[in-house]
């Protein structure tokens, strides 16, 4: 079993930026971030495979977002940069077999999710 807790959501300036973190206990797997706003369907944002090889990003976000891990502490972050309104969201950290399958929306294990408002 895997736990996953989000940290660092918040309100942000458009074209401001902000970090989100998340804490997984447990074994090492692949690491995503998720988004989903109200009346919409949960959204691949980003993902990184086991040990930091390879990386994936929604067309939205390539160029602003950069997701990293830190696998001595169990963390994975994402960096948000020149954020924009449409961004504004909650985003769920997620764990799963292999970073592809992330992107393909195919997570094993979310966090419960933390919201980021980005104010115009």
């Amino acid at each position: 079993q895997v736990q996953l807790v989000e940290s660092g959501g918040g309100l942000v300036q458009a074209g401001g930026s902000l970090r989100l973190s998340c804490a997984a206990s447990g074994r090492t797997y692949a690491m995503g971030w998720f988004r989903q706003t109200s009346g919409k369907e949960r959204e691949f944002v980003a993902a990184i495979s086991r040990y930091g090889g390879s990386t994936y990003y929604a067309e939205s976000v390539k160029g602003r977002f950069t997701i990293s891990r830190d696998n001595a502490k169990n963390t994975v972050s994402l960096q948000m940069n020149r954020v924009k309104p449409e961004d504004t969201a909650i985003y769920y950290c997620a764990a799963g077999a292999a970073a592809q399958l992330l992107s393909y929306g195919r997570a094993d294990y979310w966090g419960q999710g933390t919201q980021v408002t980005v104010s115009s």
